[in-house]
Protein backbone atom coordinates (compact mmCIF):
# COMPACT_ATOMS: atom_id res chain seq x y z
CA UNK A 1 0.00 0.00 0.00
CA UNK A 2 2.83 2.55 -0.31
CA UNK A 3 1.26 4.06 -3.73
CA UNK A 4 -1.57 6.61 -4.11
CA UNK A 5 -4.57 5.58 -5.81
CA UNK A 6 -7.41 8.09 -7.22
CA UNK A 7 -10.75 7.23 -8.04
CA UNK A 8 -14.03 9.34 -9.08
CA UNK A 9 -16.14 8.45 -5.77
CA UNK A 10 -19.38 9.37 -7.85
CA UNK A 11 -21.28 8.44 -11.12
CA UNK A 12 -19.95 9.08 -14.21
CA UNK A 13 -23.16 11.22 -15.43
CA UNK A 14 -24.16 14.40 -15.30
CA UNK A 15 -25.15 15.75 -11.75
CA UNK A 16 -24.57 18.56 -9.91
CA UNK A 17 -21.59 17.12 -7.53
CA UNK A 18 -18.39 15.48 -8.83
CA UNK A 19 -15.99 14.21 -6.57
CA UNK A 20 -12.56 13.11 -7.01
CA UNK A 21 -10.71 11.04 -4.27
CA UNK A 22 -7.23 10.03 -3.19
CA UNK A 23 -5.49 8.27 -0.78
CA UNK A 24 -1.63 7.51 -0.11
CA UNK A 25 1.38 9.10 0.79
CA UNK A 26 1.37 11.52 -2.56
CA UNK A 27 -2.61 12.18 -2.23
CA UNK A 28 -1.73 15.95 -0.91
CA UNK A 29 0.65 16.70 -2.94
CA UNK A 30 -1.19 15.21 -5.70
CA UNK A 31 -4.27 17.28 -5.23
CA UNK A 32 -1.78 20.52 -4.76
CA UNK A 33 -0.56 19.79 -7.97
CA UNK A 34 -4.32 19.96 -10.33
CA UNK A 35 -5.80 22.54 -7.70
CA UNK A 36 -5.16 26.27 -6.74
CA UNK A 37 -6.89 28.04 -3.85
CA UNK A 38 -8.20 30.73 -4.89
CA UNK A 39 -6.04 32.55 -2.24
CA UNK A 40 -2.74 31.87 -3.69
CA UNK A 41 -1.55 29.91 -0.58
CA UNK A 42 -0.96 26.21 -1.63
CA UNK A 43 -3.79 23.39 -0.38
CA UNK A 44 -0.92 21.67 2.03
CA UNK A 45 -0.64 25.26 3.73
CA UNK A 46 -4.35 25.02 4.66
CA UNK A 47 -5.68 23.71 7.80
CA UNK A 48 -6.86 19.78 7.46
CA UNK A 49 -10.48 18.73 7.26
CA UNK A 50 -11.44 22.33 6.17
CA UNK A 51 -13.14 23.33 2.46
CA UNK A 52 -11.05 25.38 0.18
CA UNK A 53 -12.30 27.15 -2.88
CA UNK A 54 -9.98 27.65 -5.68
CA UNK A 55 -9.28 26.27 -9.74
CA UNK A 56 -8.80 22.85 -10.90
CA UNK A 57 -6.60 22.13 -13.88
CA UNK A 58 -6.12 19.20 -16.67
CA UNK A 59 -2.77 17.96 -16.93
CA UNK A 60 -1.23 20.63 -19.40
CA UNK A 61 -2.18 23.56 -16.76
CA UNK A 62 -5.39 24.20 -18.39
CA UNK A 63 -8.48 25.83 -15.91
CA UNK A 64 -11.24 23.22 -16.41
CA UNK A 65 -13.48 24.34 -13.80
CA UNK A 66 -14.00 26.22 -9.90
CA UNK A 67 -14.17 23.54 -7.26
CA UNK A 68 -13.35 22.88 -3.71
CA UNK A 69 -10.90 20.90 -2.23
CA UNK A 70 -10.28 19.30 1.15
CA UNK A 71 -7.48 16.76 2.65
CA UNK A 72 -6.82 14.87 6.17
CA UNK A 73 -3.96 13.59 7.28
CA UNK A 74 -3.24 9.63 8.37
CA UNK A 75 -4.36 7.87 10.73
CA UNK A 76 -7.51 9.90 11.49
CA UNK A 77 -8.89 9.66 7.77
CA UNK A 78 -11.26 7.14 6.47
CA UNK A 79 -8.13 4.84 4.96
CA UNK A 80 -5.94 5.96 7.74
CA UNK A 81 -3.65 7.15 5.16
CA UNK A 82 -3.11 10.57 4.11
CA UNK A 83 -5.98 11.11 2.07
CA UNK A 84 -7.73 14.42 -0.29
CA UNK A 85 -11.12 15.24 -2.57
CA UNK A 86 -11.48 17.28 -5.24
CA UNK A 87 -15.41 18.14 -5.50
CA UNK A 88 -16.14 19.97 -9.18
CA UNK A 89 -19.09 19.94 -11.49
CA UNK A 90 -20.23 16.45 -12.17
CA UNK A 91 -19.89 16.75 -15.93
CA UNK A 92 -18.02 13.23 -17.00
CA UNK A 93 -15.40 15.08 -18.91
CA UNK A 94 -14.54 17.41 -16.18
CA UNK A 95 -13.89 13.95 -13.94
CA UNK A 96 -11.62 12.19 -16.94
CA UNK A 97 -9.55 15.63 -17.18
CA UNK A 98 -9.20 15.87 -13.82
CA UNK A 99 -8.48 12.22 -12.92
CA UNK A 100 -5.94 12.13 -16.23
CA UNK A 101 -4.28 15.04 -14.45
CA UNK A 102 -3.75 13.15 -11.09
CA UNK A 103 -2.78 9.95 -13.28
CA UNK A 104 0.07 12.53 -14.58
CA UNK A 105 1.49 13.17 -11.16
CA UNK A 106 2.30 9.71 -10.47
CA UNK A 107 -1.08 8.47 -9.28
CA UNK A 108 -2.72 4.97 -10.52
CA UNK A 109 -6.59 4.01 -10.48
CA UNK A 110 -7.84 2.90 -7.44
CA UNK A 111 -9.53 -0.86 -8.08
CA UNK A 112 -13.26 -1.80 -6.66
CA UNK A 113 -13.45 -0.80 -3.18
CA UNK A 114 -9.68 0.20 -2.49
CA UNK A 115 -10.26 2.73 -0.48
CA UNK A 116 -12.55 0.73 2.13
CA UNK A 117 -9.70 -2.09 1.76
CA UNK A 118 -7.14 0.17 2.82
CA UNK A 119 -9.12 1.18 5.44
CA UNK A 120 -9.46 -2.45 6.88
CA UNK A 121 -6.17 -3.41 6.30
CA UNK A 122 -5.04 -0.01 8.22
CA UNK A 123 -6.78 -1.25 11.27
CA UNK A 124 -10.15 1.69 10.64
CA UNK A 125 -12.94 -0.68 10.07
CA UNK A 126 -12.73 -4.66 11.17
CA UNK A 127 -14.18 -7.03 8.54
CA UNK A 128 -17.59 -6.88 9.25
CA UNK A 129 -17.78 -3.08 9.13
CA UNK A 130 -16.41 -3.05 5.65
CA UNK A 131 -18.83 -5.25 4.47
CA UNK A 132 -21.24 -3.61 5.92
CA UNK A 133 -20.17 0.07 3.27
CA UNK A 134 -21.56 -1.84 1.06
CA UNK A 135 -24.38 -2.92 2.39
CA UNK A 136 -25.52 1.03 2.69
CA UNK A 137 -24.58 1.36 -0.58
CA UNK A 138 -26.86 -1.55 -1.78
CA UNK A 139 -29.81 -0.77 0.82
CA UNK A 140 -33.48 -0.33 -0.68
CA UNK A 141 -35.56 -0.30 2.32
CA UNK A 142 -35.11 1.65 5.02
CA UNK A 143 -34.36 -1.80 7.72
CA UNK A 144 -31.64 -2.42 5.17
CA UNK A 145 -30.19 1.22 5.95
CA UNK A 146 -30.88 1.14 9.70
CA UNK A 147 -28.95 -2.50 9.72
CA UNK A 148 -26.08 -1.42 7.82
CA UNK A 149 -25.33 1.68 9.61
CA UNK A 150 -25.10 -0.33 12.84
CA UNK A 151 -22.89 -2.64 11.49
CA UNK A 152 -21.03 0.29 9.84
CA UNK A 153 -20.99 1.65 14.02
CA UNK A 154 -19.19 -1.75 15.01
CA UNK A 155 -22.42 -3.16 16.93
CA UNK A 156 -21.47 -6.51 15.18
CA UNK A 157 -17.93 -6.24 15.53
CA UNK A 158 -18.61 -5.65 19.22
CA UNK A 159 -21.03 -8.75 19.78
CA UNK A 160 -18.54 -11.14 18.13
CA UNK A 161 -15.36 -9.55 20.18
CA UNK A 162 -17.00 -10.05 23.35
CA UNK A 163 -17.43 -13.94 22.74
CA UNK A 164 -13.85 -13.84 21.24
CA UNK A 165 -12.25 -11.95 24.57
CA UNK A 166 -14.02 -14.28 26.75
CA UNK A 167 -12.38 -17.43 25.46
CA UNK A 168 -9.16 -15.64 24.88
CA UNK A 169 -8.97 -14.95 28.62
CA UNK A 170 -10.13 -18.40 29.15
CA UNK A 171 -7.02 -20.11 27.17
CA UNK A 172 -4.85 -17.03 28.94
CA UNK A 173 -5.63 -18.49 32.27
CA UNK A 174 -5.15 -21.93 31.18
CA UNK A 175 -1.65 -21.08 29.31
CA UNK A 176 -0.78 -18.83 32.43
CA UNK A 177 -1.31 -22.02 34.69
CA UNK A 178 0.52 -24.71 32.53
CA UNK A 179 3.37 -22.58 31.75
CA UNK A 180 4.08 -20.98 34.94
CA UNK A 181 2.95 -23.81 37.88
CA UNK A 182 5.15 -21.74 40.68
CA UNK A 183 3.25 -18.46 40.43
CA UNK A 184 0.71 -17.44 42.49
CA UNK A 185 -1.86 -18.16 39.80
CA UNK A 186 -5.56 -19.25 40.33
CA UNK A 187 -5.87 -22.69 39.60
CA UNK A 188 -7.54 -23.68 36.61
CA UNK A 189 -11.25 -25.21 37.32
CA UNK A 190 -13.21 -27.20 35.32
CA UNK A 191 -16.58 -25.32 36.72
CA UNK A 192 -15.05 -22.17 35.46
CA UNK A 193 -14.62 -23.26 32.02
CA UNK A 194 -18.29 -25.10 32.02
CA UNK A 195 -19.47 -21.64 32.80
CA UNK A 196 -17.31 -19.38 29.88
CA UNK A 197 -18.15 -22.20 27.51
CA UNK A 198 -22.13 -22.14 28.36
CA UNK A 199 -22.11 -19.09 28.00
CA UNK A 200 -20.08 -18.47 24.76
CA UNK A 201 -22.08 -21.21 23.00
CA UNK A 202 -25.69 -19.58 23.86
CA UNK A 203 -24.35 -16.21 22.39
CA UNK A 204 -23.08 -18.19 18.84
CA UNK A 205 -26.34 -19.81 19.12
CA UNK A 206 -28.14 -17.01 19.67
CA UNK A 207 -25.97 -14.62 17.17
CA UNK A 208 -26.48 -17.46 14.15
CA UNK A 209 -30.41 -17.56 14.78
CA UNK A 210 -30.09 -13.71 13.63
CA UNK A 211 -28.90 -14.88 10.18
CA UNK A 212 -32.16 -15.98 8.58
CA UNK A 213 -33.80 -12.12 9.32
CA UNK A 214 -30.30 -9.91 8.32
CA UNK A 215 -30.08 -11.69 4.90
CA UNK A 216 -33.34 -11.29 4.11
CA UNK A 217 -33.11 -7.55 5.09
CA UNK A 218 -30.16 -6.94 2.78
CA UNK A 219 -31.11 -9.43 -0.01
CA UNK A 220 -34.84 -9.25 0.13
CA UNK A 221 -37.26 -12.33 0.76
CA UNK A 222 -37.36 -14.66 -1.84
CA UNK A 223 -41.01 -14.90 -3.09
CA UNK A 224 -42.55 -17.10 -4.96
CA UNK A 225 -45.88 -16.44 -6.93
CA UNK A 226 -47.45 -19.06 -8.33
CA UNK A 227 -50.72 -20.98 -8.97
CA UNK A 228 -52.52 -22.69 -12.27
CA UNK A 229 -52.39 -21.40 -15.68
CA UNK A 230 -54.46 -18.41 -15.92
CA UNK A 231 -54.66 -17.73 -11.80
CA UNK A 232 -53.31 -14.28 -12.99
CA UNK A 233 -49.77 -14.85 -11.58
CA UNK A 234 -48.22 -12.55 -14.40
CA UNK A 235 -51.05 -9.67 -13.92
CA UNK A 236 -50.06 -9.62 -10.24
CA UNK A 237 -46.49 -9.26 -10.79
CA UNK A 238 -47.30 -6.22 -13.53
CA UNK A 239 -49.37 -4.84 -10.90
CA UNK A 240 -46.62 -5.17 -7.73
CA UNK A 241 -43.80 -3.75 -10.04
CA UNK A 242 -46.10 -0.90 -11.63
CA UNK A 243 -45.06 -1.72 -15.46
CA UNK A 244 -45.77 -4.60 -17.57
CA UNK A 245 -43.14 -6.66 -17.12
CA UNK A 246 -44.67 -10.08 -17.92
CA UNK A 247 -46.73 -11.32 -20.94
CA UNK A 248 -50.33 -11.30 -20.35
CA UNK A 249 -52.82 -13.40 -22.20
CA UNK A 250 -55.93 -15.35 -21.85
CA UNK A 251 -54.37 -18.18 -23.79
CA UNK A 252 -52.98 -21.09 -20.48
CA UNK A 253 -49.37 -21.82 -20.44
CA UNK A 254 -48.07 -18.07 -21.75
CA UNK A 255 -45.20 -18.03 -19.07
CA UNK A 256 -42.75 -20.49 -19.74
CA UNK A 257 -40.24 -19.46 -17.79
CA UNK A 258 -39.51 -17.59 -14.84
CA UNK A 259 -39.33 -13.92 -14.43
CA UNK A 260 -38.24 -11.80 -11.53
CA UNK A 261 -38.11 -8.66 -10.46
CA UNK A 262 -37.71 -6.64 -6.74
CA UNK A 263 -40.52 -4.47 -5.05
CA UNK A 264 -41.30 -3.05 -1.61
CA UNK A 265 -44.45 -3.85 0.43
CA UNK A 266 -44.94 -3.46 3.75
CA UNK A 267 -41.49 -2.39 4.26
CA UNK A 268 -40.24 -5.37 3.14
CA UNK A 269 -38.27 -5.76 0.26
CA UNK A 270 -39.64 -8.65 -1.77
CA UNK A 271 -37.50 -10.66 -4.88
CA UNK A 272 -40.59 -12.06 -6.91
CA UNK A 273 -40.61 -14.65 -9.02
CA UNK A 274 -43.59 -15.33 -11.60
CA UNK A 275 -43.60 -18.62 -12.33
CA UNK A 276 -45.11 -21.09 -14.91
CA UNK A 277 -49.23 -22.29 -14.70
CA UNK A 278 -48.17 -25.54 -12.29
CA UNK A 279 -50.29 -28.50 -14.45
CA UNK A 280 -49.60 -31.81 -15.65
CA UNK A 281 -48.86 -31.22 -19.52
CA UNK A 282 -47.50 -32.75 -22.64
CA UNK A 283 -45.81 -29.92 -23.58
CA UNK A 284 -41.70 -30.60 -23.79
CA UNK A 285 -40.85 -26.35 -22.67
CA UNK A 286 -44.34 -25.91 -20.62
CA UNK A 287 -43.39 -28.92 -18.31
CA UNK A 288 -39.54 -27.70 -17.96
CA UNK A 289 -41.64 -24.24 -16.80
CA UNK A 290 -43.71 -26.03 -14.29
CA UNK A 291 -40.39 -27.84 -12.84
CA UNK A 292 -38.60 -24.81 -12.74
CA UNK A 293 -41.86 -23.21 -11.12
CA UNK A 294 -41.79 -26.00 -8.45
CA UNK A 295 -37.93 -25.54 -7.67
CA UNK A 296 -38.63 -21.58 -6.84
CA UNK A 297 -41.09 -22.81 -4.48
CA UNK A 298 -38.06 -24.30 -2.25
CA UNK A 299 -36.12 -21.56 -2.30
CA UNK A 300 -39.10 -19.02 -0.72
CA UNK A 301 -39.06 -17.20 2.28
CA UNK A 302 -43.14 -16.34 0.78
CA UNK A 303 -45.19 -17.97 -1.50
CA UNK A 304 -47.74 -16.18 -3.34
CA UNK A 305 -50.52 -18.97 -4.17
CA UNK A 306 -52.92 -17.53 -6.74
CA UNK A 307 -56.86 -19.26 -6.96
CA UNK A 308 -59.30 -17.89 -9.37
CA UNK A 309 -62.22 -18.40 -7.25
CA UNK A 310 -64.83 -17.97 -10.63
CA UNK A 311 -66.00 -21.49 -11.38
CA UNK A 312 -65.01 -22.74 -7.80
CA UNK A 313 -61.55 -24.15 -6.25
CA UNK A 314 -60.05 -27.23 -7.54
CA UNK A 315 -58.08 -29.99 -6.67
CA UNK A 316 -55.23 -28.68 -8.65
CA UNK A 317 -55.25 -25.58 -6.24
CA UNK A 318 -55.47 -27.45 -3.66
CA UNK A 319 -52.84 -29.71 -4.20
CA UNK A 320 -50.35 -26.35 -5.04
CA UNK A 321 -51.08 -24.75 -1.82
CA UNK A 322 -50.10 -28.05 0.01
CA UNK A 323 -46.64 -28.28 -1.57
CA UNK A 324 -46.28 -24.55 -0.99
CA UNK A 325 -47.57 -24.92 2.64
CA UNK A 326 -44.38 -27.28 2.87
CA UNK A 327 -41.76 -26.13 1.04
CA UNK A 328 -41.99 -22.15 1.60
CA UNK A 329 -41.60 -20.61 4.97
CA UNK A 330 -44.54 -18.55 4.73
CA UNK A 331 -48.13 -18.10 2.65
CA UNK A 332 -50.39 -16.39 1.37
CA UNK A 333 -53.49 -17.32 -0.55
CA UNK A 334 -54.51 -14.98 -3.04
CA UNK A 335 -58.06 -14.94 -4.62
CA UNK A 336 -57.46 -13.60 -8.18
CA UNK A 337 -60.17 -11.24 -10.43
CA UNK A 338 -62.70 -9.86 -8.00
CA UNK A 339 -63.46 -7.51 -10.00
CA UNK A 340 -64.74 -9.63 -12.67
CA UNK A 341 -68.77 -11.08 -12.05
CA UNK A 342 -68.61 -13.74 -8.96
CA UNK A 343 -65.08 -12.33 -7.81
CA UNK A 344 -66.82 -12.12 -4.67
CA UNK A 345 -67.82 -15.49 -4.35
CA UNK A 346 -66.49 -17.63 -1.55
CA UNK A 347 -64.51 -20.12 -2.66
CA UNK A 348 -61.61 -21.54 0.05
CA UNK A 349 -62.13 -22.25 3.81
CA UNK A 350 -58.59 -22.76 5.80
CA UNK A 351 -58.68 -24.14 8.72
CA UNK A 352 -55.58 -24.85 11.69
CA UNK A 353 -53.78 -22.24 13.92
CA UNK A 354 -51.68 -22.31 11.17
CA UNK A 355 -53.38 -21.66 8.10
CA UNK A 356 -51.95 -18.59 5.64
CA UNK A 357 -54.08 -15.37 5.94
CA UNK A 358 -56.30 -15.40 2.23
CA UNK A 359 -56.46 -11.44 0.32
CA UNK A 360 -58.80 -10.90 -2.63
CA UNK A 361 -57.92 -8.65 -4.99
CA UNK A 362 -57.55 -7.13 -8.61
CA UNK A 363 -54.84 -6.77 -10.25
CA UNK A 364 -56.32 -4.87 -12.94
CA UNK A 365 -57.95 -2.13 -11.03
CA UNK A 366 -55.67 -2.44 -7.72
CA UNK A 367 -58.49 -3.61 -5.35
CA UNK A 368 -56.73 -5.34 -2.02
CA UNK A 369 -53.31 -4.71 -3.06
CA UNK A 370 -53.45 -2.61 0.42
CA UNK A 371 -54.81 -5.73 2.14
CA UNK A 372 -51.99 -7.73 0.33
CA UNK A 373 -49.39 -5.20 1.65
CA UNK A 374 -51.42 -5.89 4.87
CA UNK A 375 -51.03 -9.60 4.84
CA UNK A 376 -47.33 -9.27 4.09
CA UNK A 377 -46.18 -6.87 6.45
CA UNK A 378 -48.14 -9.35 8.72
CA UNK A 379 -45.66 -11.96 8.46
CA UNK A 380 -42.73 -9.78 8.79
CA UNK A 381 -42.93 -7.18 11.24
CA UNK A 382 -40.34 -4.74 11.57
CA UNK A 383 -40.23 -4.88 15.70
CA UNK A 384 -37.49 -3.22 17.55
CA UNK A 385 -34.34 -5.07 16.08
CA UNK A 386 -30.88 -4.82 17.54
CA UNK A 387 -29.77 -3.38 14.49
CA UNK A 388 -25.99 -3.76 13.63
CA UNK A 389 -25.87 -7.21 15.23
CA UNK A 390 -27.80 -9.24 12.52
CA UNK A 391 -25.35 -11.46 10.49
CA UNK A 392 -26.34 -10.76 6.94
CA UNK A 393 -24.17 -13.18 4.91
CA UNK A 394 -22.94 -16.72 4.37
CA UNK A 395 -19.66 -15.56 4.84
CA UNK A 396 -20.49 -14.29 8.26
CA UNK A 397 -22.78 -17.29 9.26
CA UNK A 398 -20.42 -20.06 8.33
CA UNK A 399 -17.86 -18.40 10.58
CA UNK A 400 -20.46 -17.75 13.18
CA UNK A 401 -21.57 -21.65 12.91
CA UNK A 402 -17.82 -22.74 12.92
CA UNK A 403 -16.77 -21.15 16.03
CA UNK A 404 -20.18 -22.54 17.53
CA UNK A 405 -19.36 -26.09 16.46
CA UNK A 406 -15.93 -25.97 18.18
CA UNK A 407 -17.25 -24.57 21.22
CA UNK A 408 -20.12 -27.49 21.34
CA UNK A 409 -17.02 -29.80 20.78
CA UNK A 410 -15.30 -28.16 23.95
CA UNK A 411 -18.21 -28.48 26.05
CA UNK A 412 -18.64 -32.10 25.02
CA UNK A 413 -14.48 -32.91 25.59
CA UNK A 414 -14.85 -31.08 29.17
CA UNK A 415 -17.60 -33.24 30.04
CA UNK A 416 -16.31 -36.31 29.02
CA UNK A 417 -13.08 -35.90 30.89
CA UNK A 418 -10.65 -35.40 28.19
CA UNK A 419 -7.50 -33.61 28.42
CA UNK A 420 -7.20 -29.62 29.11
CA UNK A 421 -5.02 -29.64 25.88
CA UNK A 422 -7.71 -31.38 24.07
CA UNK A 423 -10.07 -29.34 25.43
CA UNK A 424 -8.37 -25.88 23.92
CA UNK A 425 -7.01 -27.06 20.80
CA UNK A 426 -11.41 -26.35 20.30
CA UNK A 427 -11.61 -23.39 22.24
CA UNK A 428 -8.51 -22.32 19.78
CA UNK A 429 -10.66 -23.25 16.74
CA UNK A 430 -13.53 -21.78 17.86
CA UNK A 431 -10.92 -18.23 18.35
CA UNK A 432 -9.65 -18.79 14.99
CA UNK A 433 -13.43 -18.91 12.90
CA UNK A 434 -14.41 -15.80 14.85
CA UNK A 435 -11.23 -14.19 13.77
CA UNK A 436 -12.29 -14.64 10.18
CA UNK A 437 -15.66 -13.21 11.04
CA UNK A 438 -14.32 -9.67 12.49
CA UNK A 439 -11.17 -9.80 9.62
CA UNK A 440 -8.44 -10.46 13.07
CA UNK A 441 -7.58 -13.92 10.77
CA UNK A 442 -8.38 -13.92 7.69
CA UNK A 443 -7.36 -14.89 4.40
CA UNK A 444 -6.19 -12.96 1.82
CA UNK A 445 -8.67 -14.79 -1.10
CA UNK A 446 -11.66 -14.12 1.20
CA UNK A 447 -10.58 -10.39 1.44
CA UNK A 448 -10.75 -10.59 -2.46
CA UNK A 449 -13.75 -12.03 -2.50
CA UNK A 450 -15.47 -9.43 -0.55
CA UNK A 451 -14.11 -6.00 -1.88
CA UNK A 452 -14.55 -7.10 -5.32
CA UNK A 453 -18.69 -6.31 -5.15
CA UNK A 454 -17.63 -2.93 -4.02
CA UNK A 455 -17.68 -0.15 -6.31
CA UNK A 456 -14.78 1.77 -7.80
CA UNK A 457 -14.14 4.82 -5.85
CA UNK A 458 -15.35 3.24 -2.33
Amino acid sequence: MGDTIAAVATPMARGAIGILRLSGPEAVRAASAVFRPAGGRPLEAYEGRRLVYGTLYDREGHPIDQALATYTRGPGSYTGEDTAELQCHGSPAVLTLGLEALFAQGVRQAGPGEFTRRAFLNGRLDLTQAEAVADLIDAETSSAVRQAAGQLSGALGRRVGAVYDALTDLTAHFCAVLDYPDEDIDPFRAETMEEALSAAQKELSALLATYGRGRQLVQGVPCAIVGRPNAGKSSLLNALVGYDRAIVTDIPGTTRDTIEEKCRMGGVLLRLIDTAGIRDTTDTVERLGVERSRAALEGAGLALVLMDPHGGITGGDLAILDQARSAAEKVIVVLTKSDLPGGEAPGLALEGEDCPPVVSLSARTGAGLEQLEQAVAGLFPQGEENWGELLTNARQAEAAGRALEAVASARAALAAGMPADAIFSDVEAALDALGALTGRSVQEDVTDRIFSRFCVGK
